[in-house]
């Protein structure tokens, strides 16, 4: 099982320096990789709903003072050695799709073939009209399309692509990635959409467990979506065992009722050990990846979380 981290995007952890040291100090820690989301602007009245709270806020809405997901990165690998470095998700239509093509291609190059591009096709209208995105109401189709340009321009000698949304031709793209068949693909996402892109592009399925409208919180929960997933990678054509499993928790320990919505036992509550067999038992349905976003106001609290972690739930592994 290998152990994620929320790195910080917005906010003072975020500044240079306390990015460097929490990576680097998650680094010495042991944990395998470290997560980055993805916000180009704020807007200031937001009406579209956040998939991932209760109420539909969007709980930072007023801090506008954000990295752009794919520099920060790039910082990151800059400073880390064996860090891989996940995108949490990127909203594939925010950037043009042989730009992003080539940001990712290059900063996987320049850190050893260490980037995971977890993606997704985006919640917030107001940001992508603010960005001049195409049509929101378009998105899957465009996430759809650009991820088809990405591995065409990433794996071949002379890439062509005619869509929709995106065309290229008569173009030399180098350097490749590092990862010879370019970099792995997550798809965030609990939606029926989501599950089916996953089923037809995704090298790996990558939901979080909290989104109330699609809950993943018990294990019976998770494993139905499993089955779902499979599924539909069977009428894709796909093996289902071609994909993967990672999964990400925003929450965990005492603090979460040990109760599910479906009354079954809530995944990552309670103590170290309970925990430490979630992890078992996620592990044994083909989650091979997990991440969490750790608490703290300064960086020293962070690694300090980080390292009880390790210690009540890692190590009992």
């Amino acid at each position: 099982m290998q152990f994620g981290f929320s790195a910080p995007t917005a906010g003072p952890l975020s500044s240079a320096d306390n990015l460097t040291r929490l990576a680097t100090g998650a680094e010495a820690l042991g944990y395998d990789y470290a997560t980055f989301s993805d916000h180009v602007v704020i807007p200031t009245d937001i009406e579209a709903r956040y998939p991932y709270s209760d109420t539909g806020e969007f709980s930072t809405a007023g801090n506008g003072e954000r990295n752009e997901q794919l520099i920060e990165v790039a910082f990151v690998a800059a400073r880390t050695s064996r860090l891989r470095l996940v995108t949490s998700v990127m909203v594939v239509p925010h950037r043009p799709a042989v730009l992003a093509a080539k940001q990712l291609a290059t900063i996987d190059t320049l850190s050893g073939g260490r980037v995971t591009l977890g993606i997704g096709a985006g919640w917030m209208r107001e940001e992508f009209e603010a960005i001049d995105a195409p049509d929101f109401d378009k998105r899957g189709k465009v996430t759809d399309e650009y991820v088809a340009a990405f591995r065409e321009l990433w794996t071949q000698e002379h890439p062509r692509f005619s869509g929709t949304f995106v065309k290229f031709d008569n173009i030399v793209f180098a350097p490749k990635p590092a990862q010879k068949s370019g970099l792995p693909i997550w798809v965030g996402g609990e939606s029926g959409p989501a599950l089916r892109r996953t089923a037809r592009l995704g090298d790996a399925w990558y939901p979080i467990g909290s989104n109330p409208t699609f809950p993943l919180d018990s294990l019976r929960r998770f494993r139905a979506g499993v089955e779902k997933l499979h599924k539909l990678a069977v009428e894709a054509g796909r093996d289902p065992k071609s994909i993967g499993l990672a999964f990400r928790f925003p929450k965990y320990g005492s603090a979460l009722p040990d109760k599910a919505g479906d009354g079954e036992r809530r995944l990552f509550s309670g103590s170290g050990a309970a925990i430490a067999a979630d992890v078992k038992d996620l592990a044994a349905i083909g989650v091979t990846a997990i991440d969490l976003s750790f608490g703290g106001a300064t960086v020293a609290d962070m690694l300090e979380e980080m390292k009880r972690f390790r210690g009540e739930v890692m190590a009992k592994l």
